[in-house]
C-alpha cells in the first residue's frame, strides 16, 4: 500500500432531494476488500441513475457504497488479498455500483480497463457506464450485427453517443431520436445515419420510411411507456426491443397477436444490481472486443461538460435540464 490520508472528500448526501444536497463531505478512504483495488480517482462520470438516486428513487444495492457514481477513472494506489500485484501504479477505468464520486474509491478488479495513451482521465472516466450498457443490450442481448438497423431514442445523451460510436465501429445503421433541430443536427455530426425530431415528426412514420417499409432489426428504448407499441411498429420481422429505462413511464400495452405474427422479442436489463461475476465477463468480453478500438483512438466518448466534485450540483442541474450532449464529467 503507499501512502494515503485516512479521510477524502466525498459527494455522500443523507437525505434525498434536488441538487442542492450534492456538497462534498468528508468520508473515511475505502479499503479494498480481497480481489478488489483503491484507486486515487481522478474523474468520474455523471450518468441518469445518479440523478435518480439523489431523488430517493434508484437506492444503491446492498453492500454498494451510498455515495454517487458507477464510474471513474485513476491510478491504482492499494490492492486487496489476491489482486496481481502487476496492477499496483496502473492507470484504470472501472464500472463500480457506487462510490466514484470521491477522491479515492474502490472496484472489483476484475471491472478494471486499462486507460490507454489514447484517452485522457476524463474520456476514460466517460466510457465504462455507457459502453457496458449498449454493448450488453445492443450487441448481446439484441443481438445487432454487421448490417443491421437499429433504432436508439435518446440520441444526444451518453447512451445515444455511445451507441453511434459503437454503431460506426461495428457497420450498424443506426437512426437516433432527439428533441430539438440543433440536437439533430449534432447527431448527425457524431455520426449518426439518421436522426428524427420526435417534436416535430413521427419516428414510426420516419422509421418505415428510411427502411423502406422493412423495419429496424432492434430498437434501444429508455423511454418505455407510449413508446413500447410504437416501437414495436419500428420493428422488422423478428425484431428485437430491449427496454433499459423508463423515463416515460413503467408500463406498457403491447399488440400480442401482433409480437406473434412477427416473431418479436421484447427484452431488457438493468445493469447496476447484477453480481461482480456477470460484470467480470463482460469486462473480459469488451477487452477483447471493443477495447482495441480506444487504444487505437477510435473510441472516445462525446464530452459535454466537466464540473470539478465541488461542483456536482451544477452537474446535475446540466444532466437535468436536458441541454447537454455526450457526458458529464466530475474532474477531482
Amino acid at each position: 500500500m503507499t501512502d494515503r490520508p485516512s479521510t477524502m472528500l466525498a459527494i455522500d448526501p443523507d437525505t434525498s432531494g434536488g441538487p442542492e444536497v450534492l456538497v462534498p463531505v468528508e468520508r473515511p478512504v475505502p479499503q479494498p476488500a480481497p480481489g478488489e483495488v483503491l484507486v486515487r480517482v481522478a474523474a468520474a462520470g455523471v450518468n441518469r441513475p445518479d440523478v435518480l438516486q439523489r431523488l430517493g428513487g434508484y437506492p444503491p444495492p446492498p453492500g454498494a457504497p451510498s455515495t454517487l457514481g458507477l464510474e471513474f477513472a485513476g491510478e491504482i494506489i492499494g490492492l486487496g488479498e489476491g489482486v496481481d500485484a502487476a496492477m499496483m501504479g496502473q492507470p484504470v477505468c472501472a464500472l463500480v455500483a457506487g462510490g466514484a464520486y470521491a477522491e479515492y474509491a474502490v472496484a472489483p478488479a476484475g471491472q478494471c480497463l486499462p486507460v490507454p495513451e489514447a484517452l485522457s482521465m476524463i474520456e476514460a472516466a466517460a466510457l465504462p457506464e455507457t459502453l457496458y450498457t449498449v454493448w450488453t443490450n445492443l450487441f448481446e442481448r439484441a443481438f445487432a450485427v454487421e448490417g443491421d438497423t437499429v433504432l436508439v431514442h435518446g440520441g444526444t445523451s451518453g447512451i445515444g453517443t455511445t451507441a453511434i460510436t459503437l454503431a460506426n465501429l461495428f457497420g450498424l445503421e443506426i437512426i437516433v431520436t432527439v428533441g430539438s433541430d440543433e440536437k439533430k443536427a449534432a447527431a448527425l455530426r457524431l455520426g449518426a445515419d439518421h436522426a428524427i425530431n420526435y417534436r416535430s415528426e413521427d419516428f414510426v412514420e420516419r422509421v418505415k420510411e428510411i427502411t423502406g417499409g422493412k423495419g429496424c432489426a432492434a430498437v434501444l428504448d429508455m423511454v418505455g411507456g407510449d413508446y413500447v407499441p410504437r416501437n414495436l411498429k419500428c420493428l422488422g420481422e423478428d425484431g428485437r426491443h430491449v427496454s433499459i429505462a423508463v423515463q416515460g413511464g413503467a408500463t406498457a400495452t403491447v399488440p400480442i397477436f401482433d409480437i406473434m405474427r412477427r416473431r418479436l422479442t421484447l427484452t431488457g436489463s438493468t445493469l447496476r444490481a447484477r453480481d461482480a461475476g456477470f460484470k467480470t465477463l463482460v469486462t473480459d468480453e469488451i477487452a477483447r472486443t471493443v477495447w482495441p478500438h480506444a487504444a487505437a483512438g477510435k473510441l472516445r466518448p462525446v464530452i459535454d461538460r466537466t464540473f470539478p466534485l465541488a461542483q456536482a450540483a451544477d452537474a446535475h442541474r446540466r444532466m437535468e435540464a436536458g441541454d447537454h450532449v455526450g457526458k458529464i464529467v466530475l474532474t477531482m
